[in-house]
């Protein structure tokens, strides 16, 4: 049988593939060559895409042969779920694979936040010695909320727990009695109080019609002046022209975004161009640890479906 990866994946989970005997074609490139993409689908019995791949009406009408849909991370806002349900094509996440990674990522954030060390690195290297202008403080009884409380927010709260942060959260789909409430302790808040209590605010929900620009101009007027947005979740959740015009009239301090509505950032971007949002290109969970298991994870669930025709990582 044959496989097709349109996206990067780590050597790790294409030599698994080869080892139980696939024919696999890789191809990191190949979402952004769509008529080649669509041209080759036909020939292949599964296809394993990242999120810049779309899988719409198109791309499922194309691939005929194809029985699974693998997807290199958890985020699904590129795949056609029901039109794939109707066609009977089973898609498959790496469920938690990255979830630590993700974790780490928003610590790493708060810490940047809080003692300026690449800022003070620079100051020194032209001479000066400016401690007073580099004091920090600690992350220690600040409050982070937690937009969403699935299982990156479970680990989000439990380093931040050992900080010393006060963890708040807010999350529709959770109840009183869950795990991330009961073992971890975060404390359930509605969303205006999350808004006005947080010093961090970190967003872990994915994009839906319900969640767009939730991070929205109202909202952000409630937030503390020294406060931050953190969105390692998906671009489309925070109104990025809001956010610009909160951060420049000083209304709260900043951002860090590692995800953007449009991705790769247009050049002379009004996001950009303000010093109190930072910017990565989508790299929260992209760690060596967290691609090797991603690759691993939906190489066996590739390999289960095409087999056995069942997986624990089925998401339609």
């Amino acid at each position: 049988m044959r496989i097709l990866v349109t996206e990067l994946m780590w050597n790790d989970g294409i030599e698994a593939l080869k080892q139980k005997g696939y024919s696999v074609d890789y191809d990191m490139e190949l979402s952004r060559k769509r008529e080649e993409l669509l041209s080759l689908l036909p020939e292949y019995d599964a296809v394993i895409v990242r999120n810049e791949t779309k899988v719409d009406t198109a791309f499922l009408d194309a691939g005929k042969k194809a029985r699974v849909i693998g997807r290199l991370g958890v985020g699904l806002d590129n795949i056609d779920l029901k039109g794939a349900r109707e066609r009977n094509i089973p898609v498959i996440s790496a469920r938690n694979a990255n979830a630590t990674s993700v974790a780490e990522y928003v610590m790493a954030v708060m810490l940047d936040a809080s003692r300026p060390l690449q800022a003070a690195d620079a100051d020194v290297r032209e001479g000066n010695w400016d401690r007073k202008l580099f004091t920090g403080y600690e992350l220690s009884k600040r409050t982070i909320g937690l937009i969403g409380m699935g299982e990156i927010a479970h680990r989000v709260a439990k380093r931040a727990k050992a900080f010393g942060m006060d963890v708040i959260g807010y999350d529709p789909f959770v109840a009183p009695f869950d795990h991330v409430v009961q073992e971890t302790g975060i404390r359930q808040v509605g969303l205006k109080e999350l808004f006005q209590a947080s010093d961090f605010i970190s967003v872990h929900v994915p994009l839906t019609k319900a969640t767009k620009h939730l991070i929205n101009r109202n909202n952000l007027r409630l937030m503390k002046e020294h406060a931050y947005i953190i969105n390692s979740a998906r671009g489309g959740i925070v109104h990025e022209e809001a956010l610009v015009e909160a951060v420049k009239a000083k209304e709260i301090a900043g951002a860090y975004l590692d995800v953007l509505e449009k991705e790769p950032v247009e050049k002379g971007s009004p996001i950009t161009q303000v010093e109190g949002i930072r910017l990565s290109p989508h790299i929260a969970g992209l760690t060596v640890e967290a691609q090797s298991r991603t690759a691993m994870l939906i190489a066996e669930e590739v390999d289960r479906v095409l087999n056995v025709g069942q997986s624990l990582c089925v998401v339609n």
